[in-house]
């Protein structure tokens, strides 16, 4: 049985199956599959299940990611377990999640263990680590793609249906176009990388990767969101992916632009790919990538080769050969910029990020490049470490610099058998456009799943939108439908889209003296509340200041998150009125809390 996010979620909470059995069946595949060089450190199975036993007691079925196995590239923190960054004289033992972990254990999934990566996070390929090479999930001669080697291969194989990888430069991106599945780059700062070991921290990303654009949603939108630990979080709005309607101009590459290194396959896959874009409704618009290309090779020319070098400052010193010795030739060319050096890029970088600007604000919408424009075999990188690496950067590198978010996407299979992909790149905060393209793109594709030769899921419905000149308004006590003052809604034209949890940031409390009675929904800090069910209502923006209009201490409109990571209008209340009232959340909603206390 081959599952994604989504289907796992769904059969625990009809009791098909069971976070326990789930947990079980993962490290089962994880032996069965015999490659020590996919995990640094597994987690010891009877404490996974354990944890799985206290989850399913928990009853907290309406959790988006209840019960579902997760894997961990390790330079990102999970408490109990060490992180290498796959470099054993930098190994140490955290003693608190990252700010990712955390939240993806409150969305309830369950951590199986940390996976390889090039050393320090410095590479594309997936070679440099002393633990061994992943091997790739379609042809043990090929490199894995890196440096989220293991991550991404553990999800192609179906070890786990979800990991967390990291993006500097394509991290997040390659791995998966070599593998066959999704890699989702988010927008800079939606994720926090609290708990992250930096490579270059101004540009550093959590990704994700998954079998299907639909559970990369799901996770991002657990993870999402600022967070105080961390001053390069920003409070970025998130959105939903919606229909992928409209007209979409899709930008390429002007033709000699087009590099593949004398690859065929690649360059015959992307062709095809962008006849798809066209035939699932994009008009593409060939522009001139040059400024890109520029922007990448500042990546390995200025400041950010001295930022590579930072963590590895104390080691270079004290036991340089305790680096991988490719790695170790990158950061030490960190140690030679000047702060001239330094200020001649960033007033370069800005030059270039106003042409990219422009580009995305007057010709193009997104841009839909091959995630990497050839392939290598292990023994290839092995024999040219440095130039065939910065070949597989050549459609990734500039990415961070210029605050893209991008989503790596399946798109064929080349006639030796090895899987090509493209990135929808987009400006920083588009990732839900990405995802609305990706997911129609992908299914499109019909390719399956991974490596596992299972086809795609039926893609699911898009939640319904607001219209043009309505609001979305979320409802928690007398408005739900049925109840005393839903008539108000009505009355103002209003219709229910649907009925949702808001992310478990909540606290619902019973309001006293009022009539009739009513909840107060209040946002506590991430993880420490509850999810609490609302329905979200449509309001002609016309009737919608007269709605709000009528509302009254302690009840006012703020921005409720709810549990897919989107935001709405939507009722809270102020702090102090939580003093006197009870608290229901327990209940998990105001109709519950009525139907028990009727």
């Amino acid at each position: 049985m081959i599952e994604t996010v989504l289907s796992i979620v769904a059969a625990h909470r009809t009791g098909a199956a069971t976070p326990v059995e789930t947990v079980a069946r993962s490290f089962a595949r994880i032996r069965a599959r015999d490659d020590a060089a996919i995990f640094i450190t597994l987690r010891d199975e009877a404490d996974a299940l354990a944890e799985a036993r206290k989850l399913e007691a928990a009853g907290r079925t309406d959790l988006p990611l209840y019960g579902v196995p997760v894997a961990v590239k390790d330079n990102i923190d999970v408490a109990g377990m060490p992180t290498t960054a796959a470099c054993p004289a930098f190994a140490y033992n955290p003693t608190h999640d990252s700010t990712a972990v955390a939240r993806l254990r409150v969305a309830g999934a369950i951590v199986i263990g940390k996976t390889n990566l090039d050393q320090l996070a410095t590479g594309l390929v997936g070679v440099r680590s002393p633990y061994g090479v992943p091997k790739n999930s379609f042809n043990d001669a090929m490199i894995p793609g890196g440096s989220s080697s293991g991550s991404a291969v553990a999800v192609a194989l179906g070890l786990v249906p979800l990991a967390l990888g990291t993006d500097t430069a394509g991290s997040g991106r390659v791995p998966a176009g070599f593998n066959n599945i999704v890699g989702l780059k988010p927008s800079l700062g939606l994720i926090s990388t609290h708990g992250l070991v930096p490579a270059c921290r101004t540009l550093d990303c959590i990704s994700i990767f998954s079998l299907t654009v639909d559970d990369a949603w799901t996770a991002l939108a657990a993870v999402a969101g600022p967070d105080r630990a961390d001053s390069y979080s920003r409070n970025r709005p998130l959105g939903r992916p919606g229909v992928m309607s409209g007209h979409l101009k899709i930008g390429v590459p002007i033709p000699g632009q087009r590099l593949f290194f004398g690859d065929k396959d690649y360059e015959a896959g992307y062709d095809a790919a962008l006849a798809r874009l066209a035939r699932l409704g994009g008009e593409l618009v060939e522009v001139d990538i040059e400024p890109l290309y520029e922007t990448a090779r500042l990546l390995y020319e200025g400041p950010w080769v001295a930022e590579r070098a930072i963590t590895a400052q104390k080691l270079l010193a004290s036991d340089p050969d305790a680096i991988h010795p490719v790695t170790r030739a990158i950061t030490l060319d960190g140690l030679r910029p000047t702060a001239i050096d330094a200020f001649s890029a960033f007033y370069k970088l800005e030059r270039l990020r106003r042409v990219s600007d422009y580009i995305f604000a007057n010709q193009i919408d997104v841009l839909a490049l091959p995630t990497a424009p050839t392939t290598y075999t292990v023994e290839q990188v092995l024999a040219d470490p440095i130039q065939l690496n910065s070949r597989l950067g050549t459609y990734t590198n500039f990415v961070n610099l210029l605050d893209l978010c991008g989503l790596a996407l399946p798109a064929s299979m080349t006639p030796k058998g090895l899987p090509f992909g493209i990135t929808l790149l987009a400006p920083g905060g588009a990732d839900a456009r990405l995802a609305e393209i990706g997911r129609v793109f992908h299914a499109d594709t019909q390719l399956p799943l991974g490596a596992l030769d299972e086809p795609q899921p039926a893609l699911s419905p898009v939640p319904p939108q607001p219209a043009d000149g309505e609001i979305a308004i979320a409802v928690v006590g007398a408005h739900l439908s049925g109840l005393p003052l839903n008539g108000e809604l009505l009355a103002l034209g209003g219709r229910l889209l649907q009925t949702v949890s808001t992310a478990p940031d909540y606290k619902l409390y019973a309001l006293n003296g009022t009539s009739p009675p009513k909840p107060g929904l209040l946002r506590v800090d991430a993880g420490q509340g509850a999810a609490i069910e609302v329905e979200v209502w449509a309001l002609p923006s016309t009737g919608f200041g007269a709605f709000i209009e009528g509302v009254g201490s302690p009840l006012s409109i703020g921005t409720v998150r709810l549990a897919d990571g989107s935001s709405v209008k939507g009722f809270l209340m102020e702090a102090v009125a939580a003093t006197d009232a009870r608290d229901i959340s327990n209940f998990g909603g105001w109709r519950k809390y009525l139907a028990q206390n009727k």
